[in-house]
This record gives C-alpha cells, structure tokens and sequence, in this order.
C-alpha cells in the first residue's frame, strides 16, 4: 500500500494520505512526505500542491498512539523529529499548499493542515489538537501555527481544554479559508490552486516568503525586505514576461525562473 499518493493535475500536485482507518501517520510515511515536496520544489511546473485524505470519514487521526504505548522516550523524540521536518517542508514549499480536509483532522492531523497556507473544510469536518487528554502536546508547529492564525485565547481553548471546532466554528475562527459541501473539498481546493497558475511562480514564492515573514520578523525589518525582494524580482524571466504579456494583451507563459 502506498501511504502518499500522488497526481500531478495541471500545474498542481494533488497528495492523498492513504493509511486506512484513520490515515495517521508513521515515521515512513512522514519522511516521504518531507521528501516528495522537496522533489516538488526542484520541479518548475508545479505551482501548487493539495492534500487531502482517504475515504470520506478522516483527513487524518495524527499519529497512532500505539508507536507511543511502551513509553520510549527515544522514539517519541525521533517521530517528534520526524513531524517537525516533514511539515516543516510542507510550510516551507515554494508554491502554494492547500489542505483539504475531507472529515476529522485530529493531532497531527490537523498540525499538517495548519502547514499548509489555505484551508478549506468540508461541513461535516471536525478539528482538534487533544494531544494533553492522553498526556503529550502537538509537537510538529501546532502550538505555533494554531496560535498564528485563530490568537492566543482559541489555541489555549483548543489545546488546554481540548475543545474540538466543527467546521463552521473553524470558518469563524479563522482557522479554515472556506467551508464547502461534503465531498467538495478536493475539488475546490484544485480548483483554487489553478488560480496560482496565472500568477507568476516566481512572485508567488517571493510573496509567501514575506507574508511567513511577518510571523517572527519585525515589521521594520520585514518592509526594506519588501522592497528588495521585489528589485530581486527584476532578475527572473518571469518578471519580464508578466510585463510583456500585460502590455502584449495575451496570456503570460511562465518559466518558474
């Protein structure tokens, strides 16, 4: 069985995580992860990438807490290690990622939606980080990324009191970009991420570098980055091509260089 699916569509690579019932995570499967968008990253003709899990009841369950049952302290660091690295190169993919979340994402589950730069949820879609209810926490940038996009006060809710969001709840929060009809997300979400495609690759990277920036920069740092990044821009054949497809009236053929 393949735990990670993958179909090119367009400019977009679409990603299934396929580990049933639940499609939780392994260290395996992890360590493919980090190294199919890394492969992603070397190919200039996608611009996109969707995840999305299995079957119509998990997007995904997180870890199986049965790799933690004898209470190997050296294992649970290694497949800490393991989630840090692989989402970290999902939050670190030079295009633009999109989770679409087709049931329960629970744990790291949810930590790799988190990710992703968009969200989009289907109705019946239940999110939760409840890592602490059996005694560990959401060690692969949950507590960093939840806290980034719903505040301080709905993390704390959601990871100190276990709070689980339905779908509706997440839109409010912020937390997902769009809620769609059950069976609908991977669609929408390809549907997005063809969107990207007109966009020029080499903006599109730019941009997401100084948006993440913000994070963790300060803002007077992060506005003369602003500004040098788009002079860097003026060296890429993209640039030249936006302008002289714009001035042209036709559709720009991007070269993601």
């Amino acid at each position: 069985m393949t735990a990670l699916i993958e179909e090119i569509v367009g400019n977009t690579a679409v990603i299934t995580m396929n580990n049933p019932p639940a499609n939780t995570w392994t260290a395996e499967s992890l360590q493919l992860l980090k190294v199919k968008v890394e492969a992603l990253n070397d190919n200039p003709q996608v611009y996109a990438l969707v995840i999305t899990g299995e079957g119509d009841k998990f997007f995904s369950a997180g870890a199986d807490l049965k790799l933690f049952a004898d209470g190997d302290k050296s294992n649970a660091a290694k497949m800490a290690n393991c989630f840090g690295e692989a989402f970290e190169a999902l939050s670190a993919f030079t295009g633009v990622s999109i989770a679409a979340i087709n049931g329960y994402a629970m744990g790291g589950g949810l930590e790799v939606a988190l990710a992703c730069d968009i969200r989009i949820a289907e109705t019946q879609a239940v999110m939760a980080l409840p890592e602490a209810t059996v005694g560990l926490l959401p060690c692969a940038g949950g507590t960093q990324n939840l806290t980034a996009l719903v505040g301080e006060g709905w993390a704390k809710r959601m990871i100190l009191c276990g709070e689980r969001v339905d779908a509706e709840k997440a839109l409010q929060l912020k937390l997902v970009e769009e809620v769609v009809d059950t069976g609908a997300a991977l669609d929408t979400a390809i549907a997005l991420a063809a969107k990207v495609a007109r966009q020029s690759p080499s903006s599109v990277k730019a941009c997401k570098t100084l948006i993440q920036a913000g994070r963790n920069m300060p803002r007077n740092h992060a506005l003369p980055l602003e500004r040098e990044l788009f002079a860097d821009l003026f060296d890429t054949e993209d640039q030249t091509e936006g302008v002289a497809a714009f001035l042209e009236k036709r559709k720009p053929s991007w070269k993601n260089c």
